[in-house]
């Protein structure tokens, strides 16, 4: 089992879009991919439940990855959180040329 926290960058905090991204990440591995807000839990591969979670900018969540591949599934939760996109500044818009 490997647990680790992660704090959400997006300025509209954990919505579709990011929700989307995790729940792909996730059904790509076998093991269990937990997300914890507060007293909240929930399955990482239902975005439902994960944009359920109403998690906003700057709040800190607890993942939990657990089975065979736990380790890389938490190495593609982590990138996800903090690779392109995360920035804030990222999604606000850029004046053109």
């Amino acid at each position: 089992m490997k647990e680790f926290k992660v704090v959400v960058p997006w300025m509209e905090g954990l919505h579709m879009r990011p929700a989307a991204r995790l729940v792909k990440a996730a059904n790509h591995f076998l093991s269990s991919i937990v997300l914890k807000c507060g007293e909240q839990i929930t399955d990482l591969r239902s975005i439902i439940s994960v944009v359920s979670l109403c998690a906003t900018m700057g709040m800190t969540l607890d993942v939990t990855t657990s089975g065979e591949d736990e380790h890389a599934a938490a190495q593609a939760i982590q990138q996800i959180f903090s690779g392109p996109g995360a920035n804030p500044a990222d999604s606000t818009s850029k004046p053109g040329p």
